[in-house]
């Protein structure tokens, strides 16, 4: 089942989210709406806030990278095969010196900003089997685990940009919580004016 993204502005996106336990009600089944929701707005990752859940659980596909001409053999392989979720994640090391990437989020569409992150991390988490894992990623990966992180911290991207910047992109993040924009998937905008 497709699921409405929540757009900037709700309260959901701007808190810190909790753990869940392998007993969470039909995780399953929210795994399974949250990849046909992520594959519908074609993203490459959801966390569980953008679809008004404050829990501790994201999902990411990096295949659509793969198809950048820029990029190594060896990389576009690596992306193309990169699916996994996340529950419960910490992220225990951020290393090497910053890089910046033009990053969009779901929750936040037409905004596309240079957000600069470190280029390699270790991360704890446990996967959909509640199989605990500690591992290093790097390069785009890392980036798309990182921002999609930053949602169960509550933060979103645009949280990370200089004041000018921020400035500069306030009305059109006005726009966006009030459902001023066109969108060709399901979203769910905090500021609607609702319709007598």
């Amino acid at each position: 089942m497709i699921l409405p993204i929540v757009a900037i502005g709700d309260p959901v996106l701007k808190k810190k989210a909790i753990d869940i336990t392998k007993d969470y009600p039909k995780l399953d089944d929210l795994l399974k709406n949250m990849f046909e929701t992520m594959y519908n707005a074609y993203g490459v990752g959801l966390a569980a806030p953008q679809i008004g859940l404050p829990i501790r659980l994201f999902l990411v596909d990096t295949a659509p990278f793969a198809d950048d001409e820029d990029l190594s053999e060896e990389e576009q392989s690596s992306l193309k095969d990169f699916k996994r979720v996340f529950i419960n994640a910490k992220i225990v090391k951020e290393e090497g010196e910053e890089w910046a990437f033009c990053e969009g989020c779901l929750s936040i569409p037409d905004v596309r900003e240079d957000v600069f992150r470190k280029p390699k991390i270790t991360i704890e988490y446990f996967d959909e089997n509640f199989e605990k894992h500690t591992e290093v990623f790097d390069g785009l990966i890392a980036r798309v685990i990182q921002h999609e992180y930053d949602h169960i911290q509550g933060v979103l991207f645009t949280d990370l940009l200089s004041t000018l910047k921020k400035r500069l992109i306030k009305g059109r993040l006005g726009n966006i919580s009030k459902g001023k924009i066109d969108v060709d998937y399901r979203m769910r905008f905090p500021n609607a004016k609702k319709k007598r």
